[in-house]
Protein backbone atom coordinates (compact mmCIF):
# COMPACT_ATOMS: atom_id res chain seq x y z
CA UNK A 1 0.00 0.00 0.00
CA UNK A 2 1.69 3.17 -1.19
CA UNK A 3 -0.64 5.58 0.45
CA UNK A 4 -4.27 5.19 2.33
CA UNK A 5 -7.02 7.78 0.82
CA UNK A 6 -9.54 7.78 3.25
CA UNK A 7 -10.70 4.56 5.90
CA UNK A 8 -11.57 2.64 3.40
CA UNK A 9 -9.64 2.79 -0.06
CA UNK A 10 -6.12 3.09 -0.63
CA UNK A 11 -3.36 3.36 -2.97
CA UNK A 12 -1.07 0.37 -4.34
CA UNK A 13 2.16 0.74 -5.38
CA UNK A 14 1.24 -0.74 -8.76
CA UNK A 15 -1.05 2.10 -9.21
CA UNK A 16 -4.30 0.41 -8.67
CA UNK A 17 -7.16 1.74 -6.08
CA UNK A 18 -8.69 -0.84 -3.76
CA UNK A 19 -12.30 0.13 -1.99
CA UNK A 20 -12.52 -2.24 0.76
CA UNK A 21 -15.84 -4.31 0.41
CA UNK A 22 -18.44 -4.74 3.41
CA UNK A 23 -18.01 -1.40 4.98
CA UNK A 24 -18.07 2.55 4.62
CA UNK A 25 -16.49 4.71 6.43
CA UNK A 26 -17.31 8.55 7.16
CA UNK A 27 -15.76 10.83 3.57
CA UNK A 28 -12.96 13.05 4.19
CA UNK A 29 -14.06 14.90 1.32
CA UNK A 30 -17.02 15.91 -0.82
CA UNK A 31 -17.72 16.41 -4.52
CA UNK A 32 -18.41 20.00 -5.40
CA UNK A 33 -20.77 20.97 -8.42
CA UNK A 34 -18.05 21.92 -10.51
CA UNK A 35 -16.18 18.68 -9.76
CA UNK A 36 -13.61 19.43 -8.11
CA UNK A 37 -13.17 18.05 -3.85
CA UNK A 38 -13.85 20.06 -1.13
CA UNK A 39 -11.93 18.88 2.50
CA UNK A 40 -14.46 18.53 4.41
CA UNK A 41 -14.34 15.75 6.98
CA UNK A 42 -17.46 13.79 8.43
CA UNK A 43 -17.51 12.71 12.41
CA UNK A 44 -14.71 10.37 12.83
CA UNK A 45 -13.20 10.11 9.16
CA UNK A 46 -9.72 11.73 10.44
CA UNK A 47 -9.77 8.77 13.42
CA UNK A 48 -10.78 6.25 10.53
CA UNK A 49 -8.31 7.34 7.71
CA UNK A 50 -5.32 7.28 10.41
CA UNK A 51 -6.64 3.94 11.81
CA UNK A 52 -6.48 2.29 8.21
CA UNK A 53 -2.86 3.97 7.91
CA UNK A 54 -1.45 2.19 10.58
CA UNK A 55 -2.65 -0.94 9.64
CA UNK A 56 -1.75 -1.07 5.94
CA UNK A 57 0.11 1.56 4.65
CA UNK A 58 3.94 0.68 3.44
CA UNK A 59 3.38 -2.79 4.08
CA UNK A 60 2.41 -5.82 1.96
CA UNK A 61 -1.51 -7.13 1.74
CA UNK A 62 -3.25 -9.49 0.58
CA UNK A 63 -6.45 -8.60 -0.85
CA UNK A 64 -9.70 -11.17 -1.03
CA UNK A 65 -11.87 -11.00 -3.72
CA UNK A 66 -15.60 -11.45 -4.44
CA UNK A 67 -18.05 -12.12 -7.11
CA UNK A 68 -17.44 -8.65 -8.67
CA UNK A 69 -13.56 -7.50 -9.14
CA UNK A 70 -14.17 -3.94 -9.75
CA UNK A 71 -16.16 -1.04 -9.19
CA UNK A 72 -17.67 1.20 -11.83
CA UNK A 73 -14.91 3.73 -11.07
CA UNK A 74 -12.41 1.02 -12.05
CA UNK A 75 -11.34 0.60 -8.18
CA UNK A 76 -10.61 -2.82 -6.99
CA UNK A 77 -13.09 -4.54 -4.55
CA UNK A 78 -11.56 -6.37 -1.95
CA UNK A 79 -11.16 -7.64 1.51
CA UNK A 80 -7.56 -6.60 2.66
CA UNK A 81 -5.80 -8.84 4.86
CA UNK A 82 -2.21 -7.64 6.48
CA UNK A 83 -1.13 -11.30 7.51
CA UNK A 84 -3.61 -12.34 10.05
CA UNK A 85 -5.48 -9.31 10.25
CA UNK A 86 -8.68 -8.67 8.58
CA UNK A 87 -8.66 -4.94 7.95
CA UNK A 88 -12.10 -4.64 6.96
CA UNK A 89 -13.23 -6.31 10.20
CA UNK A 90 -11.02 -4.71 12.35
CA UNK A 91 -12.28 -1.36 11.04
CA UNK A 92 -15.70 -2.31 11.53
CA UNK A 93 -15.01 -3.76 15.74
CA UNK A 94 -13.19 -0.66 16.41
CA UNK A 95 -16.47 1.82 15.19
CA UNK A 96 -14.68 3.43 12.74
CA UNK A 97 -17.39 2.04 9.86
CA UNK A 98 -20.35 1.28 9.10
CA UNK A 99 -21.42 -2.18 7.78
CA UNK A 100 -22.09 -1.49 3.67
CA UNK A 101 -23.09 -4.77 1.84
CA UNK A 102 -24.25 -4.87 -1.82
CA UNK A 103 -25.38 -7.86 -3.72
CA UNK A 104 -23.16 -10.29 -4.59
CA UNK A 105 -20.56 -9.03 -2.67
CA UNK A 106 -21.46 -10.94 0.27
CA UNK A 107 -19.14 -13.75 0.92
CA UNK A 108 -18.50 -12.19 4.63
CA UNK A 109 -21.71 -10.53 5.50
CA UNK A 110 -22.62 -12.89 7.99
CA UNK A 111 -19.81 -12.57 10.13
CA UNK A 112 -19.39 -8.81 9.68
CA UNK A 113 -22.88 -8.37 10.69
CA UNK A 114 -21.98 -9.74 14.16
CA UNK A 115 -18.89 -7.79 14.16
CA UNK A 116 -21.21 -4.73 13.48
CA UNK A 117 -23.46 -5.78 16.53
CA UNK A 118 -21.18 -6.31 19.31
CA UNK A 119 -19.79 -2.52 18.39
CA UNK A 120 -22.64 -1.24 18.43
CA UNK A 121 -23.82 -2.88 21.80
CA UNK A 122 -20.77 -1.25 23.45
CA UNK A 123 -20.89 1.90 21.76
CA UNK A 124 -17.79 1.65 20.14
CA UNK A 125 -16.35 4.77 17.87
CA UNK A 126 -19.01 6.48 15.86
CA UNK A 127 -21.29 4.42 17.57
CA UNK A 128 -21.10 6.52 20.42
CA UNK A 129 -21.52 9.46 19.28
CA UNK A 130 -23.77 9.39 16.58
CA UNK A 131 -26.35 11.98 16.57
CA UNK A 132 -30.29 10.46 17.13
CA UNK A 133 -32.48 13.09 15.22
CA UNK A 134 -36.41 13.20 14.37
CA UNK A 135 -37.45 12.45 10.63
CA UNK A 136 -38.44 16.18 10.16
CA UNK A 137 -35.06 17.53 10.81
CA UNK A 138 -33.07 14.64 8.64
CA UNK A 139 -32.66 18.36 6.40
CA UNK A 140 -30.02 19.58 8.38
CA UNK A 141 -27.95 17.12 8.47
CA UNK A 142 -28.06 15.99 4.87
CA UNK A 143 -25.10 14.02 4.08
CA UNK A 144 -23.90 13.19 7.11
CA UNK A 145 -24.27 10.14 9.38
CA UNK A 146 -26.63 9.29 11.78
CA UNK A 147 -29.60 7.89 13.42
CA UNK A 148 -33.15 8.70 12.61
CA UNK A 149 -35.99 7.58 14.77
CA UNK A 150 -39.50 7.41 14.20
CA UNK A 151 -42.63 6.03 13.51
CA UNK A 152 -42.99 4.22 10.21
CA UNK A 153 -46.67 5.26 9.40
CA UNK A 154 -46.57 3.24 6.19
CA UNK A 155 -44.47 1.27 3.96
CA UNK A 156 -45.22 1.43 -0.16
CA UNK A 157 -43.62 -1.11 -1.94
CA UNK A 158 -42.88 -2.49 -5.47
CA UNK A 159 -40.85 -5.17 -7.30
CA UNK A 160 -37.70 -2.41 -7.12
CA UNK A 161 -38.19 -0.79 -3.75
CA UNK A 162 -39.63 -0.98 -0.33
CA UNK A 163 -39.90 2.99 1.29
CA UNK A 164 -40.27 3.65 4.54
CA UNK A 165 -42.34 6.46 5.09
CA UNK A 166 -42.45 8.81 8.47
CA UNK A 167 -45.90 9.98 8.88
CA UNK A 168 -45.59 13.85 7.38
CA UNK A 169 -41.98 14.47 6.98
CA UNK A 170 -39.96 14.02 4.03
CA UNK A 171 -37.76 11.43 5.32
CA UNK A 172 -37.81 7.79 3.85
CA UNK A 173 -36.45 4.72 4.43
CA UNK A 174 -35.24 3.44 1.51
CA UNK A 175 -34.39 -0.81 0.96
CA UNK A 176 -33.70 -1.40 -2.81
CA UNK A 177 -34.41 -4.63 -4.09
CA UNK A 178 -30.97 -5.91 -4.11
CA UNK A 179 -31.53 -6.10 -0.48
CA UNK A 180 -35.10 -7.89 -0.20
CA UNK A 181 -32.88 -11.48 -0.11
CA UNK A 182 -30.71 -10.06 2.62
CA UNK A 183 -34.06 -9.07 4.83
CA UNK A 184 -35.88 -12.80 4.00
CA UNK A 185 -32.72 -14.51 5.25
CA UNK A 186 -32.65 -12.68 8.53
CA UNK A 187 -36.26 -13.78 8.30
CA UNK A 188 -37.56 -10.17 8.05
CA UNK A 189 -41.02 -9.39 6.32
CA UNK A 190 -40.40 -6.17 5.70
CA UNK A 191 -44.39 -4.87 6.24
CA UNK A 192 -44.74 -7.06 9.32
CA UNK A 193 -41.60 -6.08 11.17
CA UNK A 194 -41.40 -2.22 10.46
CA UNK A 195 -45.16 -1.20 9.79
CA UNK A 196 -46.44 0.91 12.77
CA UNK A 197 -43.39 0.55 14.79
CA UNK A 198 -41.23 3.24 16.28
CA UNK A 199 -37.31 2.22 14.45
CA UNK A 200 -33.92 3.95 14.23
CA UNK A 201 -32.58 3.93 10.98
CA UNK A 202 -28.73 4.81 10.83
CA UNK A 203 -27.03 5.68 7.98
CA UNK A 204 -26.06 8.73 5.80
CA UNK A 205 -28.81 11.47 4.90
CA UNK A 206 -29.04 11.97 1.29
CA UNK A 207 -31.48 13.86 -1.24
CA UNK A 208 -33.40 12.58 -3.79
CA UNK A 209 -36.25 14.84 -5.49
CA UNK A 210 -36.83 17.22 -2.67
CA UNK A 211 -37.23 14.26 0.05
CA UNK A 212 -34.25 13.06 2.60
CA UNK A 213 -34.06 9.40 2.76
CA UNK A 214 -31.06 7.10 4.39
CA UNK A 215 -30.90 4.02 1.98
CA UNK A 216 -30.42 0.45 3.96
CA UNK A 217 -28.05 -1.71 2.85
CA UNK A 218 -28.27 -4.36 5.58
CA UNK A 219 -31.31 -5.11 8.51
CA UNK A 220 -28.58 -3.88 11.25
CA UNK A 221 -28.78 -0.91 10.58
CA UNK A 222 -32.23 -0.73 11.82
CA UNK A 223 -33.53 -1.28 15.30
CA UNK A 224 -36.70 -1.57 16.38
CA UNK A 225 -37.68 0.49 19.60
CA UNK A 226 -41.06 -0.39 20.32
Amino acid sequence: VRQVIDGDTGWLDNGQTVRYLGIDTPEIRKRQEDGTWLYAPEAYAEKAKEFNRQLVEGKDIRLEFDVQKKDKYGRLLAYCFVGDTFVNARLLEEGFALLYTWPPNVKYADLLVKIQEEARRSNRGLWGELVVILPKDAKRYLGQLVTVEGKVTSIRQSPKVSILNFGQSKFKGVIFKEEFPVFMASGISIPQAYKGKTIRVTGKIKEYKDNFEIIVRHPSVIAVVD
